[in-house]
């Protein structure tokens, strides 16, 4: 198998997962079929979608190869009619986007380089690659994007990224060690999500009232 091959079997599987997490939380958002396909394909894609703008890659793959679109469409599709035997759907939703998470990390990060992006950069594009699909999706089911809360998130993505990059410059980047790259993205995204493990958020004291001074009573 080689390397483009192998690339593009990644890239639509992360369409897939990031597709049936985005259906799930529109299904939970009792969303419409059209509803439903919309907030998928728009997971699946729109962080891929941002890969290609930034590394220059015009039309974006979203929209020049069929396959994409149509994986997306086909996992929404599939939701919507036998979400009634996904148990759990919560659960579902979480471990289909860390899936996807570590997924589009890690293709993001190894196109960037492709692309002759410096390392800093590929880190930062696969980082966001992987988060785009998320945050599109929580933004149009009414939800605080994951990425903002506290939750190990966009830090995992980011911390792949980086295991991706210095694999790249020592030559392991061959598919069992870029494969580890992404059990290790989302292993992290899981056992966070278990032991609540979070990122420190600034601690805001209450504003003191002044005191109001003796009765004049």
């Amino acid at each position: 198998m080689t390397t483009s091959t192998g690339l593009l079997i990644a890239d639509l599987v992360g369409v897939a997962v990031f597709a049936a997490s985005g259906a799930s939380a529109a299904v939970a958002k009792r969303l419409d079929l059209f509803g439903v396909a919309f907030v998928g394909f728009v997971a699946a894609l729109g962080g891929g979608i941002f890969r290609d703008l930034a590394i220059g890659e015009v039309p974006p793959l979203a929209f020049g190869d069929w396959r994409y679109a149509a994986t997306a469409a086909i996992t929404a599709g599939a939701v919507f009619w036998l979400h009634p035997q996904l148990a759990r759907l919560r659960t579902t939703v979480l471990l289909l986007d860390a899936a996807g998470l570590a997924l589009f990390t890690v293709t993001g990060t190894l196109k960037a380089l492709d692309a002759q992006v410096p390392a800093v950069g590929a880190c930062v594009i696969g980082m966001l690659s992987g988060i785009g699909g998320g945050l599109g999706r929580d933004l149009l089911t009414g939800e605080i994007p994951v990425v903002l809360r506290r939750e190990i998130y966009a830090v995992a993505a980011l911390a792949g990224a980086v295991v991706v990059a210095v694999l790249q410059r020592l030559g392991q980047a061959g598919p069992a060690p870029i494969a580890a790259a992404a059990v290790l993205i989302f292993v992290v995204r899981v056992v966070a999500l278990r032991r609540r493990w979070a990122v420190p958020v600034a601690t805001l004291r209450p504003p003191r009232t002044q005191d109001p001074g003796p009765d004049p009573r």
